[in-house]
Formats: structure tokens, sequence, C-alpha cells
């Protein structure tokens, strides 16, 4: 088949990995980066520049377009295909503008899970409308408190606060001070939920579905889970406390009232449903939902799975998905992400990168935030490149991923050590 995948990113080159070894599909990558050309032709086309993704797209023969990022997605790039007749013909896995708000805002996803009877923290939504209403609000929460900018943040628009004082201040940087732009326009306050979080992932065509293996990632900059969050410092799966049971709860208070629920309000829905959940006490709640594959999870979830992802997304398009059984090597993966010195905050791009050309064996290597200047390939972007390894525990995979980034060099290079902490 031939295939566009839409994105630049980790999870872009581990989508185009897996279709690549599993399948050996005719892969475009737009744009890509280098770690991706090596599976497939780089496209020098931007992910929200839909009449040239289009333009493509006729002009070559694309069969499917598998989308990576949210943005396109919450920018309607699934209603543009649907609105030109040539182009409406080529599926494309992701689900419509109005769909991908589970993703988008927050404010709706609350409020299609309070529909449904989908177990997440209570909440209120503000905006600067009732901006007094929310900072009286917040002056009496229970602590901690979770405020979440409603928009698109690059997974940086969560902030736990430990006091009031706290909270009413990042409430107002938020909305007074637009701290995440238009994405914190209007806050999501929610309760604060502890326990251990971890992901699940679902094809569905919005109504059956087929589960992918599931990832635990680690959000926090430094060792332990602490520090400023970001979008990824590595991934685990499978996940040790995601026993039968637990899975079983996911199901059935979960996953299917989400694919039911897309079904009821006739949601068109084809594509990726991340699910971010967290196990309290013994019992799931939701604290989130992506419209795509999550990033460093799907640099471990492709790896473990053994079906070609493309041609469950093709069944997924042709509403198949009963046909489809996944499969997913035993073994533990762990993808350890390498990052800028300075992300997420400020950092410099353009170092070279040296050591990607070491012999990896069973392992992986792949590219985030790079590109090629001058023959080399630098750094382009805050996560540069991660490695993942496999072993029979999580403590043996994560050090062969350390192994392989041990050997990688570019100026101010850092990376955590940790991953996997708790269960190694």
């Amino acid at each position: 088949m031939k295939i566009l995948v839409l994105g630049s990113g980790g999870r872009e080159h581990a989508l185009a990995w897996n279709m690549k070894q599993r399948g050996n599909h005719e892969l475009f990558i737009a744009p890509g980066n280098p770690g991706t050309a090596g599976v497939g032709t780089n496209v020098p086309v931007s992910i929200n520049d839909f009449e040239g993704i289009g333009a493509f797209c006729r002009e070559n023969g694309v069969e499917m377009v598998v989308v990576g990022p949210e943005e396109p997605l919450v920018n309607g790039i699934w209603d543009f295909f649907q609105e030109d007749a040539a182009l409406k013909a080529i599926p494309l896995i992701g689900p419509s503008r109005f769909g991908a708000q589970l993703e988008g805002s927050k404010a709706f996803a609350k409020a299609f899970m309070e529909r449904q009877g989908i177990p997440t923290a209570g909440y209120k939504e503000f905006t600067e409308a009732n901006f007094e209403e929310g900072v009286r609000y917040l002056e009496t929460h229970a602590l901690p408190v979770v405020l979440k900018a409603d928009g698109l943040a690059a997974g940086k628009g969560v902030v736990i606060c430990q006091t009031n004082e706290q909270a009413v201040a990042e409430f107002e940087a938020m909305i007074q001070e637009a701290k995440f732009g238009e994405a914190s326009r209007k806050v999501v306050v929610e309760e604060f939920l502890s326990g251990i979080e971890m992901s699940v992932f679902l094809v569905t065509d919005g109504a059956g579905y087929v589960v992918l293996p599931e990832a635990k990632d680690y959000k926090r900059i430094g060792e332990k889970d602490s520090g400023l969050n970001t979008g990824g410092m590595g991934a685990v799966s499978p996940v040790p406390f995601a026993d039968a049971a637990f899975m079983q709860k996911v199901t059935d208070r979960i996953i299917k009232p989400t694919v039911e629920g897309l079904a009821k309000e006739k949601i068109d829905y084809t594509g990726f449903v991340f699910i971010g959940l967290i196990k309290v006490g013994d019992d799931p709640y939701v604290i989130e939902y992506n419209c795509r594959m999550g990033d460093p999870e799907t640099e471990v979830v492709m790896p473990r799975l053994k079906n070609d992802i493309a041609m469950v997304c093709k069944a997924a398009a042709e509403h198949r998905l009963a046909d489809i059984t996944i499969e997913a090597d035993p073994r533990t993966a762990v993808t350890v992400m390498a990052v800028s010195g300075g992300y997420p905050g400020d950092y410099e791009k353009g170092f070279k990168i040296t050591g990607l050309d070491q012999p990896l064996n069973d392992a992986l290597l792949f590219q985030a935030g790079t590109k090629e200047a001058e023959g080399q390939v630098v750094t382009n972007g805050g996560r540069v490149l991660c490695a993942t390894a496999f072993g029979a525990t999580v403590a043996e995979a994560v050090g062969r991923s350390k192994e392989i980034l041990g050997q990688i060099h570019f100026d101010e290079m850092y990376y955590r050590r940790d991953i996997g902490f708790e269960f190694a």
C-alpha cells in the first residue's frame, strides 16, 4: 500500500518503522526527519498545509493517510478530505474536527465522560466571563487542585497546585495573562486524584475497536518524577500493575462506554483513541483523551506490536476490525528520550549528533527533533531522539536503552536514567 504518514517526530518514525517492518509498504512521511528517511520518502509539506497534502495524495496515488499529531486533526483535516471528491476516497486515519475535540477541548471531553457515565475527576470550567467566580472557587478548593488549559498546549497546559494562593495565581496567569495562549482562555479546574498513571490505546471505527499494547510514560523532566512537565521523557510497556482484573475494569467502565458514546453521539471517528488513565486504589479513572497515539508511548507500543499497524488502520477504515487479532511481543520494551539542555524551557538547536550509526542488535533508535544540515544530523527540537530496547524485565530493558544513549552525543544532551524506576 502507498501510505502517507503525517508528522515529524519519534511517534511518526515508530509508526513508519512498524509499517515497513511488518508490511513493507511504500511510505511517505510529511515532513518527516532524518530517521524516517531510512524507512520511507520524506515529503517537504507542513502538517497543516491541507491543500499541499491533498495535492500530494492525488498526484502520487496515496491509498491511506495516517495522521500522527493532534494539531491537523483538531484543525479539521478529516473534514477537508471529506469535502473533496477525490480525497474522500482515500481513508484518513483520524477523527473529524468535532470528534478531535476529545483532545482539543478538555471541557468537551469532561462533558462527554459525564454524559457517558465514564469515571473521571470532578471538575468545573471557567473563562474570563466568570473569572471572579473561579477565584472564589479556588480560594476554598480542597488541595492539591489541578488546573488545565482547555485547548492544546503541547502537553504542558496542566498545573498541579499545592496551595490555594498558587491556584489563584496560576488561574490568573492562564486566563488574564494568556500563559498558554489561546489554549487557556478557558480553564478546567479538577479535583486531584492520587494514584499511578498509564495509557491505553484503541483503534476504532466509531463502533468496533481493538486494543493495542498499553504503556506508561514519564512526563517530568527530573529523576523520580520531579520538576517541570514535558512532552514525555520515556515509556514502559507492558505496564506491570495492569493485570487482567484491572484491565477488565478498564474495558467495562471506560473503553466500551467511550466507543459506545462515539456511536450514540454520531461522532465520525476512525482512528486512534489514547486514554490517559489513573489507577486510584484498584479502580481506573480517565485523566484525558487524545485523538492520536502518544509520544513517547508509540516508541514502545509499535515495536511490541506484531501486527502491521497499517493493516489494522485499513481494517478500521473498512469496518472490519472484528477480523483483527492483536498480537504483542511478550517482552518488556522501554524507551528513554534524550532532550536538549534547558528543555522544557529555552534551549538551543543545531548541535551535531554522533553515535547514530552504532550497532543496535535488537534495539531501536527513533528520531524526533532532528534535521539534516550540511550532511550532518543535528538537533532541531526539545525532545531529540529516543532509544528503545527489549528485556525480560524493566531493569534489563532500561539498562540496554541507557547503553545505547551512552554512545550518543550532542552538546547539552540530557536524559532520565530512572525510567521505570517504580518497577525496576
